[in-house]
């Protein structure tokens, strides 16, 4: 079932009256608006009186009275006590109306339906946010730090933390903010490291801040970075910021700082992304959340005294079961290269029927003749020159000489640290110092557990920080894409089964949801083939520069090559006159701020783009987005053949390749 949403009108319908809405999401009451007239008539509040106990927030969208005129009486007479939500603006001027409104009316009347006091009190209720703001991160951080409590961020490793951090270091730089920040994984020094080398993976903003000001993003000034839960308890006393791994709190940093810090009221447990199904986080960012959660504290202990002992004996055990393993396996590898011929005459025959006396029966100067062990040293009659093994060293060659192979000269770090080895990880650099001593620590021990019941009286909250596109989004994006056949995986049942008849009946006719192990073929229907571009072909290919690419026109003949592959061949005649092709997408208002840049006076009227006084510039024809066909369009320039008409042509030319 989907969101369940209504709305009902509380007063301005079907005429001119103040606006107020009761707007019910899931059982959530949304009051949009609290609006009066300048009459402050009672009796158009009578709707918003009957509801006002149930309402859970206020939102208000503009400071006159017509919007938010009732708000200070409905707390006073309606017991109205929801928060109240508005942008500085709003509530700013809408503070000064409601002043003017009340001496306004006091001057010439009785006025005792609110008093100043009754208007301070209700916008001390109000929460200011910024335009076009859901939450914002900082402000909600801060306000906890400055109260004297504690924030932890469970994040993920190096995923969505990274754009985390340097939301906190801009803003900690505007504010100038003090508190501390500490970024505490496993691996927290090298995930940093590793990601000042890849801003050409970034946004845009960041690759040319650095090749500006060559200033790293990641030189983080206000994040301090840990590895261990022991130097964050170093740190001194007082508010803190701490995002630690992992987002789930199932286990990692996060799990035991959230152990210490849910029972003080003071503190701030803020997540960034929905908790996978069935963790701890997931529980914690339910509606409501739950006041107490039962949680399994482990830690690893050395092994002592009799576990120590036992553990000894079974390492030693083991060992030695391997050892004689491998000695076995020589053993019959040794038998089967040293197999006798029996069919060969043995210069050296020891008779098997001599008896001779043991060395038990001769006793200590005991004497006479022994067995001696001579076989194992007779070389095989199929070795004709026994010599030590030679392997010839082949080295492949092409027309240039021999192959180079490119590990021959990569340059080994001598001091690549140990744990890269231990680990058989293709690590380019080193863990933290105490990651790898945490991997190479061979010290006997095992995990005890415990369950502890943990009184949750930390606040919760949950931001959107995902970066993952609502389903409006996904449905917008895949209309764009006008896919030919479409495969659905991931999300929900319901979700699914939703996208997929949407798409069905909006995107394209093949969509596709596939079970486990289900393979469903999505081969296109369209014909195409392989063609090798002949050296003759493409000595003679004049190429065009477009972006990133090069393009070019060619006129040839299909042939084919001595391996039957298809080739495209120079043609023999002369090659026949085409239409210029134009090459380029146009968006008009780029090419309204290239004119402006030119010193056209240029402005969008009616759906067209005037250019000075005569020349107007318009699309017409349609993209299709339906079915993956792609429709025409036409850029019309309209007006008469002057000087500014052949101006503007060649400037819109110039924002296309001609082939």
């Amino acid at each position: 079932m989907g969101t369940s949403v209504q709305v009902t009108p509380l007063c301005g319908v079907y005429n001119e009256n103040p606006l107020s809405y009761l707007v019910s999401i899931d059982g959530f009451n949304f009051l949009i608006d609290c609006g009066w007239n300048d009459l402050f008539d009672p009796s158009l509040l009578q709707p918003l009186s009957r509801v006002a106990s149930t309402i859970d927030a206020v939102l208000l969208s503009h400071s006159d009275t017509l919007h938010l005129g009732a708000l200070p009486y409905a707390m006073k007479q309606f017991g109205l006590s929801a928060p109240v939500y508005s942008t500085e603006p709003v509530y700013r001027l809408g503070l000064l109306t409601m002043y003017d409104q009340y001496l306004s009316h006091k001057q010439v009347s009785e006025f005792d339906l609110f008093t100043l006091d009754d208007i301070d009190s209700a916008f001390q209720n109000v929460t200011r946010l910024t335009y076009s703001q859901n939450y914002l991160l900082s402000d909600t951080i801060s306000k906890t730090l400055e109260a004297g409590g504690n924030v932890l961020l469970p994040v993920d490793t190096a995923g969505r933390v990274l754009e985390l951090l340097l939301v906190l270091e801009e803003n900690w730089s505007f504010k100038s903010l003090d508190f501390p920040i500490f970024f505490l994984t496993y691996v927290a020094s090298s995930t940093i490291d590793y990601v000042k080398s890849f801003l050409e993976w970034m946004s845009d903003a960041i690759a040319k801040s650095f090749e500006t000001s060559r200033d790293n993003a990641f030189l983080l000034k206000h994040v301090t970075l840990l590895i261990s839960k022991n130097e964050l308890d170093k740190a001194p006393d007082g508010p803190k910021v701490v995002l630690a791994s992992m987002a789930s709190l199932e286990a990692g940093f996060s799990h035991d700082i959230f152990v210490e810090w849910a029972a003080d009221v003071k503190n701030l447990v803020l997540f960034t992304e929905r908790g996978q199904f069935g963790t701890l986080a997931r529980m914690l960012q339910a509606d409501p959340p739950p006041k107490a959660v039962k949680v399994t504290m482990s830690r690893r202990v050395p092994l002592v005294g009799e576990e120590l002992i036992a553990y000894e004996e079974e390492q030693n055990r083991l060992k030695k079961e391997e050892a004689l393993k491998a000695s076995l396996i020589k053993v019959e590898e040794s038998k089967a290269s040293h197999v006798p011929d029996i069919n060969s005459s043995d210069p050296m025959v020891i008779d098997t029927n001599n008896k001779h006396p043991s060395l038990e029966g001769l006793g200590q100067h005991g004497s006479g003749y022994h067995d001696i062990l001579i076989d194992g040293f007779v070389p095989p009659s199929t070795s004709v020159a026994p010599m030590f093994p030679f392997y010839e060293n082949t080295s492949d060659w092409d027309d240039f000489g021999e192959v180079i192979n490119p590990d021959d000269y990569v340059i080994k770090d001598e001091n690549m640290h140990q744990a890269a080895m231990c680990t058989g990880g293709d690590m380019d650099g080193k863990l933290d110092e105490g990651s790898a001593s945490l991997i190479l620590d061979t010290t006997p021990s095992k995990v005890i557990s415990n369950e502890l019941t943990v009184q949750v009286k930390s606040s919760l909250i949950y931001m959107d920080y995902e970066g993952r596109s609502d389903g409006r989004s996904v449905k917008s994006i895949l209309a764009h894409v006008a896919p030919l056949k479409l495969v659905l995986v991931h999300g929900s049942a319901e979700a699914t089964e939703h996208l997929k008849q949407h798409c069905l009946k909006h995107v394209c006719p093949y969509v596709y949801a596939p079970q486990i192990e289900e393979t469903i073929d999505v081969t296109s229907d369209l014909c195409a083939y392989k063609v090798q571009l002949s050296e003759k072909l493409m000595s003679n290919v004049l190429f065009k520069k477009l972006g990133d690419y090069e393009i070019a026109w060619i006129d040839a003949e299909v042939g084919k090559t001595e391996n039957d592959l298809l080739s495209l061949l120079p043609i023999s005649t002369p090659a026949p006159p085409h239409k210029s092709v134009v090459v380029g997408d146009l968006k008009m208002a780029d090419f309204k701020q290239f004119l402006a840049s030119k010193g056209v006076k240029v402005e969008f009227a009616g759906g067209a783009l005037r250019c000075g006084e005569y020349v107007t510039l318009r699309k017409v024809g349609f993209a299709s987005q339906k079915g993956g066909g792609s429709g025409t369009q036409q850029i019309v320039i309209e007006g008469p053949l002057c000087e500014d008409y052949y101006k503007i042509r060649d400037y819109l030319y110039s924002q296309f390749y001609l082939l």
